[in-house]
């Protein structure tokens, strides 16, 4: 069965992703109340008794606040490090089925193999996921997704992990010039979000990915638009001059009003 990957959400208000291989529903990161999870998977044709696993990559709420929803479901594993599990749990009315993982120490989940690597990001112990999965014969070819959603630099382990992916999610947060102008941020927020520990610009990202040699991506998500400072269109038209894209693979930018993908 083709691999079917879809952004539920994408946006401050709240950050998830689904990824079915066929043999297993895995959700990656639950920044949307439980209520809205189960609606937007019922969509996909899935209930959230078929879901396989939750990995988390932080406690901030836009990633993690339907956890409260999906404690009730203890047959669920989900997946966090302890720092993650500390920060939640304490906001929790009962303990979900949590499965702890050490931050950069691979492990094996049914056919995925995940690679939890530290970014930098003001939370506890932030990560991003690579994911591999496919036995790498004819009718389960090897494949991979990084999600890096949340950092304010690329360190070199998190640029070899976007370069080996097939599928790469990353943030093209804001538009620094519309970040400056915005009037309903106070200068303290706005020196967070551009700092080393906030989140990538939409320059930033685009030089990083230019700068990729022998990228194996099929897809680019970029996702986690800010809705005051940023642009669908400005993200479009910055994008399209990626060198491969269009040929090698295909870029998408992620509507933050409707989670929608929208083609580069």
């Amino acid at each position: 069965m083709e691999t079917k990957f879809k952004i539920l959400g994408s946006s401050s208000s709240g950050n998830a992703a689904l990824l079915c291989t066929g043999k297993s529903n895995i959700l990656i990161d639950a920044g949307l109340s439980g209520k809205k999870l189960k609606f937007l998977l019922s969509d996909e044709g899935l209930s959230i008794e078929e879901l396989d696993a939750v990995f988390l990559t932080h406690e901030h709420n836009d990633h993690s606040v339907g956890i409260r929803g999906l404690s009730r479901y203890l047959n669920l594993p989900i997946f966090a490090n302890r720092d993650t599990i500390d920060a939640i749990q304490h906001k929790l009315p009962r303990r979900p089925n949590w499965k702890c993982f050490e931050t950069g120490v691979p492990f094996q989940f049914q056919e995925f193999k995940i690679h939890p690597f530290s970014v930098p990001h003001d939370a506890y112990d932030p990560v991003g996921f690579y994911f591999e999965w496919g036995s790498g014969d004819l009718f389960d070819p090897p494949s991979s997704l990084a999600w890096v959603t949340d950092l304010g630099f690329v360190p070199t382990l998190v640029r070899e992990r976007i370069r080996q992916a097939s599928i790469l999610v990353i943030e093209a947060n804001h538009c620094t010039d519309m970040l400056e102008k915005d009037e309903k941020r106070p200068w303290s927020l706005k020196q967070r979000i551009r700092g080393r520990h906030g989140h990538l610009s939409n320059q930033t990202t685009y030089e990083l990915l230019e700068s990729m040699e022998n990228a194996c991506w099929r897809e680019v998500f970029l996702m986690h638009l800010s809705q005051d400072c940023n642009d669908v269109n400005l993200v479009r038209e910055r994008f399209s001059q990626l060198p491969g894209q269009g040929k090698r693979f295909s870029t998408y930018v992620i509507d933050p009003a409707t989670a929608q993908p929208v083609g580069v």
